[in-house]
């Protein structure tokens, strides 16, 4: 009948058979197991296009030797189930992360046992199951990390099995909408942060330097090996905490992200990039490891704490720190191993144990460091999982609501390891070449001769010069004044707008507003000397633009002034500009006293002060700091 359903392709009296089998069967057949009756569909296979309100999501409890976290939080389980998934959770699933079975109730799902959990149509683990949970999964979806080229056998028996398998762990990391679903950045982000706090607690010190009455605490310097997504997590956190930090690998690009966390980069003198392609790093020169040494040698004996990452899948860690640098160490100096699960990139590593050397040093070898912090790792992983599975379909197919694998969908065709009991190889993913760059034609031409820039000026300075010539055949003297000032003026007034930055422009233009007001000049020049009212046409024109001419002065200097506001800071040093009004008052009550002796030198200083205020007042801008 389900399937009937799914499909909508039978014809009516197939479906009226099926309904008759199903009474016959109820009828007369003995009670099936209660696990069956209450859910017969969990037992199914999924059909392409299945709308969501027909699936359900199985999130089983990890068992594996000092694992605390779960598949599925009740966050993600919400996402799920706001969706039209059905959630069955096993009991106590996700006690170990602080998660109770009342909240994921809360979040939407069932709590149920262990066998109901395992019979739902697509299983959430993050952990390879072992032989014996994997037969559990029959012939449904199981979406875990796998590391199908250790695991062999267990693929071919999920194979064997029928299975439909999604390998987490094999998302492709160029794939830029792959970080979303990447299980692995986001664990060993949470490993890299755990690593700098469990060396916090094994070490002696702050890490923050201190200066106190007491005495003076200088800052821990942290050194960290191997800046993938764990080592730039562990050196943001050492940052955060106040400690000196430093940090290498073999891959040369990763130096800018270092640099932008606070850190600085140790480089080898060695030419070679350790870049392997796909987000993981290739396995190094006898030369460059020669070299890698010795500078290795002296950064871990000046550093307090060593965290180091370098870890390439399913090889054995590289050792980075023989057993004589670590004797070069001080006392009670810390080192974290994240590589401990594959021999370690410490020579006296021990695997999930924490040991000290003869010279005082602690070297910290856990494996389990997402797990110690279940809550967050388990949101993440969650997450992770939730997205991918609602993408599976409507990324590709575009139909909302409906689970189709689609290996059109990259995500897909590199994460299902096992379709149906068929075994395939997921292609490598290729990430789009970037466009191809246009070909500067202008670049591509032979520069000019440098002759050609000398001769471009001269002829410039040519027609300059035969300008000024043209003036001078004027028979009125005072035009050659009047040019030589309205020159000066003009490169002076350049030069001071040239020195205001760009986010002061708009106040910049308040000024010249209100310098633009000199029209008022203009104005008073045709006012009576002696009448009390202007009469005339040009009396009344000049009166009307001193009236208009004063507004615009007064008005762009409070304007400026009120944009000027806006850029000033809590902490700046008060302005008393009211004291300029002193000089201001001296200068015009001796312009009053020079005209009422009627000498005429008043006009051309004052003219002269205007001028020089008006400079002053954008050269002022230009020494704003923004």
């Amino acid at each position: 009948v389900d399937s009937y359903h799914v499909n909508r392709k039978r014809p009516l009296y197939t479906a009226m058979a099926y309904g008759a089998l199903l009474a016959s069967t109820v009828c007369f057949a003995p009670r099936p197991p209660p696990l069956l009756a209450a859910r017969p569909a969990l037992r199914a296979r999924v059909v392409a296009g299945t709308p969501y309100e027909q699936l359900t999501v199985g999130v089983v409890k990890e068992r594996k030797e000092r694992e605390r976290r779960v598949a599925q939080s009740p966050e993600s389980v919400a996402l799920l189930v706001k969706k039209g998934f059905r959630v069955v959770v096993e009991q106590g699933a996700g006690a170990d992360s602080l998660f109770g079975d009342d909240a994921y109730v809360e979040a939407g799902a069932t709590v149920a046992s262990r066998e109901e959990a395992w019979g739902a149509h697509f299983i959430t683990k993050i952990n390879p199951p072992t032989r014996e949970e994997a037969k559990l999964v029959g012939d449904r979806t199981l979406l875990a990390q796998i590391n199908p080229s250790k695991n062999t056998e267990l693929v071919a028996q999920l194979a064997g099995q029928g299975a439909t398998v999604f390998a987490l762990d094999m998302i492709p990391r160029l794939l830029s909408r792959g970080q979303t679903y990447d299980t692995l950045s986001s664990q060993t982000n949470i490993a890299g942060y755990r690593a700098v706090v469990e060396a916090s607690h094994a070490f002696g010190r702050f890490f923050a330097g201190q200066m106190t009455a007491a005495g003076k605490v200088p800052p821990a310097k942290v050194l960290v090996l191997g800046c993938g997504v764990a080592g730039l997590a562990a050196v943001q956190t050492a940052k955060n905490l106040g400690a000196l930090v430093s940090a290498y690998d073999v891959r040369p690009v990763v130096r800018e992200q270092v640099e932008s966390l606070g850190g600085s980069f140790l480089s080898v003198e060695y030419e070679e990039d350790g870049d392997g392609g796909g987000g993981y790093a290739k396995e190094m020169s006898d030369g460059y490891k020669a070299a890698e040494q010795a500078m290795l040698t002296e950064a871990v004996a000046d550093a307090d704490i060593v965290i180091t990452t370098a870890l390439i899948p399913n090889r054995p860690a590289p050792t980075l720190v023989k057993a004589e640098t670590v004797a070069r160490m001080r006392r009670g100096s810390v080192i974290v191993d994240l590589a401990a699960q594959n021999g370690g990139n410490v020579e006296g590593t021990v695997k999930d144990s924490a040991t000290s050397t003869p010279n005082g040093v602690t070297i910290l070898g856990y494996t389990d460091l997402e797990s110690r912090l279940p809550t967050t790792s388990s949101n993440l992983f969650g997450n992770n999982v939730a997205k991918f599975l609602l993408s599976v379909g409507p990324q590709t197919t575009g139909r909302q609501g409906e689970y189709e694998i689609d290996l059109e969908d990259d995500a897909v065709q590199g994460m299902l390891l096992v379709q149906a009991g068929a075994t395939r190889e997921p292609e490598a993913y290729v990430a789009p070449a970037p466009p191809p760059a246009q070909k500067d034609e202008a670049a591509a031409e032979a520069p000019p001769p440098e002759w050609r820039k000398y001769a471009r000026d001269a002829t410039r300075l040519s027609v300059l010069g035969g300008c000024l010539l043209a003036a001078g055949l004027s028979p009125d003297p005072k035009l050659a004044a009047m040019l030589t000032t309205f020159s000066l003026a003009g490169l002076a007034g350049f030069q001071a707008v040239l020195g205001v930055p760009p986010a002061l422009h708009s106040p910049l233009m308040s000024v010249t507003n209100a310098i633009s007001g000199m029209t008022a000049v203009g104005g008073i020049m045709l006012l009576p000397a002696l009448a009390a009212r202007p009469r005339g046409a040009s009396q009344l024109l000049g009166a009307f633009a001193l009236l208009v001419s004063s507004v615009n002065i007064a008005g762009g200097f409070l304007v400026t002034r009120k944009m000027l506001g806006l850029f000033r800071r809590p902490d700046d040093p008060k302005e008393y500009f009211s004291l300029y009004g002193a000089p201001t008052g001296l200068f015009l009550a001796g312009l009053a006293a020079l005209s009422a002796t009627g000498r005429a030198g008043g006009v051309g200083v004052a003219g002269l002060a205007s001028g020089v205020l008006c400079i002053a007042a954008v050269a002022g801008l230009g020494k704003q700091k923004t």
